[in-house]
């Protein structure tokens, strides 16, 4: 079972049919996602999940609302309602159901909120797999709707994004705010276990990357002042350079691969780092110098 649907199992078992207002709230949530269609007055519902298409139903009975069917073609389950809905705070327009301003007055308190928001998740939303990445959207009827809701969540410090008819977040601390925010703890209890384990195993990459990088760095350069040696020698002017640069110079070539800093504590009289990085600076300046 893929994460979404496993938030959606649980979303779909939270038992709060028992408050006639939360259940509408939930399903005004469910009622402006794009798996809403309305045709010749019938309200048509889809979904590929049987948790939804269940819950779904519930609330619907659960407000006396019992002319419904329900089909199912393929993976694809709809319910279709057939008699006039009477929901205040929603208006039909051209096909499509709005939000309008009584939704305000009827969304205000904190579980109001969060039962419209659970239901407007379970109705058109998805999450992908964290251990791929972090993305969670809800996709609406149209634009209009997504407003309130974006506002609702920024009341609760949950900065979603709008892209057309879709609230999207790609930040996995705001999406764990979301999860808890709409019910699914056992959901965030996973998708913060697997957020620790994929950030430990960035930060190692990123470390083992920075290895790798510093690590090509130094050996570019022990590269580039080994060949400016082997030109001095070649061009036979080894011996025109200070006892101290020739010193440094063999102990390069004989030792290709150490750091700068065993370098110097192998001179007769040791020198610190920049000492050595300025005794090789001053050789490939030379070699410069002489192939100009």
């Amino acid at each position: 079972m893929s994460f979404s649907k496993d938030i959606k199992e649980e979303l779909s078992n939270i038992n709060n049919l028992a408050n006639k207002d939360l259940v509408r709230a939930e399903l005004i949530g469910y009622l402006i996602t794009n798996n809403v269609s309305v045709k010749n007055n019938k309200i048509k519902y889809s979904t590929e999940s049987e948790y939804n298409i269940n819950r779904f139903a519930k609330l619907l009975n659960n407000l006396n609302i019992h002319k419904y069917s329900i089909d199912i073609q393929g993976k694809v389950f709809s319910i279709i309602i057939e008699q006039t809905l009477k929901i205040d705070e929603i208006d039909l327009e051209d096909s499509n159901l709005f939000l309008n301003n009584k939704m305000i007055e009827f969304c205000n308190t904190e579980l109001l909120k969060k039962s419209f928001v659970r239901g407007s998740f379970l109705g058109g939303g998805s999450i992908n797999n964290p251990e791929k990445k972090y993305h969670l959207e809800i996709m609406y009827n149209d634009e209009k709707n997504i407003y309130f809701v974006e506002e609702v969540l920024k009341n609760y410090n949950i900065q979603m994004k709008i892209l057309k008819n879709t609230l999207y977040l790609k930040d996995g601390e705001e999406i764990s705010k979301f999860l808890a925010f709409i019910g699914a703890n056992n959901a965030v209890i996973k998708f913060e276990e697997i957020r620790v384990i994929r950030d430990m195993r960035n930060n190692v990459n990123r470390l083992v990357n920075c290895e790798t990088a510093n690590l090509n760095k130094t050996i570019n350069a022990a590269l580039k002042q080994i060949e400016d040696i082997k030109f001095i020698k070649k061009m036979n002017k080894f011996g025109e350079l200070p006892e101290n640069l020739k010193e440094i110079a063999n102990l390069r070539v004989e030792n290709p691969h150490i750091s700068l800093v065993e370098l110097g504590k192998m001179l007769d009289k040791p020198i610190g780092k920049s000492g050595v990085n300025y005794r090789l600076k001053a050789i490939s300046n030379f070699a410069e110098d002489l192939r100009k």
